[in-house]
Formats: structure tokens, sequence, C-alpha cells
């Protein structure tokens, strides 16, 4: 059993500081993601970004929140006032009560109380982040619809569907941890990765999760709910000053809670990394706080890279990438990490390398799936007739097409 004897017995303002500290360290590093994005997606573009509010432009976020604190806040006419208002507020608030449960660090004393770095936990305390998850997506619905739009209406909807599709295979690779680990305390885990990290005993979950937390999050290229392209601004079209800042905060306070999570799940949380873990006093002490904090900023990292290296999917591609990549990937490699569960606890000598092979065999086979999925059609021969339905989209002729088909 998880031993869970570090929680529930803080006193009051333990729990108030430590409350106080995690929303400072999420709004800090939102308020760096922001200015790291725009610095590093301009220079992948070859600009200079941000370089005039501070020193070469450290400033910019700050400025930015002040801009958006000030601008008037316009309310359409006809909207929903009571949702309108809420939606915002119901976007934001999961992502910052998930980061609960989030463990930072190992047990330290704290003015002569030994307490660990993390809020609370509890046994199922993973399922508590995904259900929060599932309430944060109530807010970009509920914005879409209140606004008495067609473009946020859409943007809601679109959101509906994709967080359906990729919360489903994100809980079949949270259930593979929990088949290795034995527990679902994130505490738990983060001690049962004490020898191994699970990003080598079981890939294929964690590549099903980089996929799927970028999902989520509806960050590019599955930005689809907010697609300037065909909506507009998506879901968020009708809102302006502090609200907007609220859908902002929401998404960036959301990265850094599935990227706290895949640090938690598959990177060894807050365990120092080889070969630095070969030093006892790696794992102790505050200084495990900045291995956390390292790891968290590498997914971030990972998240600005592919907004500005990826075009944004297809709406077709993004579904069926979804339910027919990932879901059935998921099934088979719970199915396989189920059945070496099950050896083991038979008394079988299977040990977990064959979840490391077979991890590797899936892993190919999901790579192949998104490559042929994700790899662009080739286009027809000039003298072709014209299929609208070829690439299994209905798509609008080329001008060339359209000549052809009317001659």
């Amino acid at each position: 059993m998880t031993d869970l004897s570090l929680f529930g017995h803080d006193p009051w303002w333990l729990v108030l500081a430590k409350s106080l500290a995690i929303f400072v360290f999420l709004m800090m590093t939102l308020v760096f993601a922001v200015l790291a994005e725009r610095k590093i997606v301009a220079r992948m573009a070859m600009r200079v970004g941000p370089n005039r509010v501070g020193p070469k432009g450290a400033l910019q976020s700050v400025a930015d929140g002040v801009k958006m604190a000030l601008k008037e806040d316009i309310v359409p006419t006809g909207v929903d006032r009571p949702v309108y208002v809420l939606a915002p507020i119901l976007a934001a608030t999961p992502a910052l009560m998930a980061f609960a449960v989030i463990p930072m660090g190992p047990a330290v004393s704290i003015l002569g109380h030994r307490t660990a770095l993390q809020l609370t936990d509890f046994p199922v305390a993973v399922l508590y982040v995904l259900a929060l998850a599932s309430i944060g997506v109530y807010g970009i619905v509920l914005a879409g619809w209140a606004s008495r739009s067609t473009y946020p209406l859409l943007g809601g909807l679109r959101s509906t569907a994709q967080v359906i599709s990729y919360e489903i295979p994100m809980a079949l690779s949270f259930a593979a941890v929990f088949l290795v680990a034995g527990t679902m305390s994130t505490s738990g885990i983060v001690a049962a990765q004490d020898g191994h990290w699970y990003i080598f005993v079981l890939l294929p979950s964690f590549v099903i999760y980089l996929v799927s937390m970028v999902g989520e999050t509806n960050r590019a290229p599955f930005d689809l709910p907010e697609a300037e392209g065909e909506l507009v601004g998506g879901f968020h079209t009708e809102y302006s000053s502090l609200k907007f800042a609220m859908f902002m905060l929401a998404e960036y306070v959301n990265m850094v809670t599935v990227s706290a999570l895949a640090t938690t799940l598959f990177l060894g949380g807050w365990h120092a990394p080889w070969p630095l873990s070969i030093w006892a006093g790696a794992n102790s002490g505050w200084l495990p706080l900045l291995w956390f904090v390292a790891k968290v900023w590498g997914f971030l990292f990972v998240f600005i890279w592919l907004r500005g290296t990826l075009p944004r999917l297809r709406y077709d591609q993004f579904m069926n990438l979804g339910w027919k990549i990932l879901i059935p990937a998921s099934l088979v490699w719970v199915m396989i990490v189920a059945a070496v569960r099950a050896a083991r606890n038979a008394g079988y000598g299977i040990g977990w390398i064959a979840l490391v092979i077979g991890g590797a065999v899936v892993g190919l086979a999901l790579l192949a799936l998104l490559v042929k999925t994700l790899r662009p059609t080739e286009s027809p021969e000039p003298d072709a007739p014209f299929d609208p339905m070829a690439g299994g989209f209905p798509v609008p002729p080329l001008p060339w097409q359209k000549e052809h088909s009317d001659a």
C-alpha cells in the first residue's frame, strides 16, 4: 500500500502557504512561458521577437497582462450573461486545482514541521486530475454556447468532440501506469520509479499520452476549437479584457499541469536523472524541486516546438488519429501490460524486459501508423477526373481541376 501518512496533518498556515506557493509558481511559469514561446517561435521563423519592453523584451508578458486588464470589457448584445461570465471562470479554476496533487519534491522540514513538497495526495489522485480536465472543457463549451454566435458555437462543439476523443487514450495510458506501479496515488507512482522511469518500461503509453496532452490542451497542431482560418477566433471570439485573459491563463496553466503529470507518471517525478541520481544527496532536501521544474520546462519546450513546426491538422485527420490509431493502440498495449502483470503475480519469471520489447514493437507500429495518417496525399494527375472525396474528405477543386470538369 502507498504510504500517505505525510498528508492530512499539516497545520492550516502550512496548507495556506503551500497553496499560495503553487499559485505563484503557476503564475510565474505562465509569464515566462508566454515570453519564451514568443522568443522561440520568433527564432525558429528567423525573426527578433519581443525586444522593446524591458531588457531584450523581458517584460513583454507583464505589459500584455496590464494591457488585457485595462482594455474595455465588451459584452455583446444577446449573450446569455450568467453563463457568459461563468465560462472563463469554469475554464481557469480546474486548471489551477489540478496541481494540488502533483508531487514537486520529497519530504522536507519547514519551520520544524516535516511535510512533503505536495499540497495533498490520496489513493485516486490521478483520477482527480483527469476529472478536473474533463470539467475544464465545460468552460469552452459554455463560452461557445453563451456567446450566441455561429463561430464560437462551432468552436465549442469541436472542443467537445476533441476532449471526448483524446481523454480516452489518455486514460488508457494512465491505466498502464497504474498496472505497473500498483497505485493511483501520485506520490506512490513517483516512489515506484526510484530505480527506473516508466518512459522506458511503458514507452507506448508515454507516446500516446504525449499526443493526447497536446490535443487535450487545444494546442497547435490540434488547436481546432480556436482555428482562426475558419472560426475567426473560435470559442473565445466574443470575449475581451480579463475574460479573454482567463481563457489564456487556463490554456497555459493546463500546459503546465499536463507537463507536470507527464513528469510524474513517466519521468520519475522529482527524482534526479542519471548519472546525477548516483549521488545520494540528489534526491533529498530541496534540490529535487530543481529536477522537477527542469523536466516540466522540457515538456513546455516541446509544446512551443510543435507550434512553430507543424501546420494545423485537418479535422478529419485529427479525429482519425484519435479514434483509429490512439485508442486501438492504447487498448492493445494495456492488454499486453495486464498480461505481463498477471503473469508476474502468478509467479512466472517474466521480467519487465518483456514490456520493453513489447513496447518497442507497439511503438514502432504506432509510429508507422502516425506517419501514414499524417503524410500528405499525393496530387492526382492533371488529366485525371476530379473526385472531391478522393482523400476521404470533401474538398473544392483546384483551378485546373475545375476547368477539366467543366470541359
